[in-house]
């Protein structure tokens, strides 16, 4: 589980996050949403530690991480997957090596193991016989899977993931969707993913958080949606582009 308490940021006297709290479940998919500019990727910074908030902290299962040491917060770091919007792939690595580098860099596993749970992950993604492809070698929906394999290769505790549908057609980014799910309950890991796409927010949406000019003003699951009794949120679900993505996800 993670626990963010009172998370407060401003940038040049101008706040973008304002008193925001909330949990994030061990075994589901958690869903930061909001429109653009609305504060979801910078409160992905300040929880996984690439930003400090100015107020608050932020808890991985009870390790106050804002106020961690370097010891701990590299410990926590070692704990994380992260699934980067738009893959964030090394061009000039095949797809093994992509997949190999958080443990060539985390950990001291001998090669031969390596390898083995590199092609561990890469079966579980659905992308076996690739290895030795380079990323321009693949499709865009083939390298989110990639992200997916590599985020996941380190065993991690917490997997984030940003945008992760950025880029793809409708039915690939609800395979996309439907992988994070199911990789969530098999390995039972807490999942934060941040997007405005409404097709992951009514297919995995287990545990929603909606931002709003940078507040929180609304939580629950994708079953409590409809009935929010929320001006603000009901703007942000029912926008044409919203209902679009609700009648896509419902063929």
């Amino acid at each position: 589980m993670i626990k963010i308490n009172r998370i407060s940021k401003s940038f040049g006297g101008k706040a973008v996050l304002t008193d925001i709290s909330g949990e994030f479940e061990k075994g589901k998919t958690n869903l930061i949403i909001g429109s653009s500019g609305t504060g979801k990727s910078v409160l992905l910074k300040c929880i996984v530690g690439l930003l400090q908030p100015d107020e608050g902290n932020v808890f991985f299962d009870l390790r106050n991480f804002t106020e961690a040491d370097k010891e701990m917060k590299s410990e926590v770091r070692r704990e994380i997957g992260m699934l980067f919007q738009g893959g964030a792939l090394f061009d000039s690595k095949n797809v093994e090596q992509n997949v190999m580098f958080p443990l060539d860099i985390l950990t001291k596993m001998p090669t031969d193991e390596k390898l083995d749970r590199v092609n561990f992950c890469l079966k579980r993604v659905g992308l076996e016989n690739v290895n030795k492809k380079m990323p321009s070698e693949i499709s865009g929906g083939m390298k989110k899977r990639v992200g997916i394999a590599r985020a996941i290769v380190n065993n991690p505790n917490y997997l984030f993931c940003d945008e992760p549908n950025s880029g793809l057609d409708p039915q690939t980014s609800i395979v996309i969707d439907d992988l994070i799910q199911e990789i969530t309950h098999e390995f039972d890991i807490t999942t934060v993913v941040v997007t405005h796409d409404m097709n992951s927010v009514m297919g995995i949406g287990e545990n929603i958080m909606f931002l709003y000019k940078g507040q929180k003003l609304w939580e629950g699951t994708n079953d409590q949606i409809m009935n929010s009794g929320m001006k603000e949120f009901d703007d942000f679900v029912f926008t044409n582009k919203a209902m679009h993505s609700l009648r896509e996800r419902a063929i």
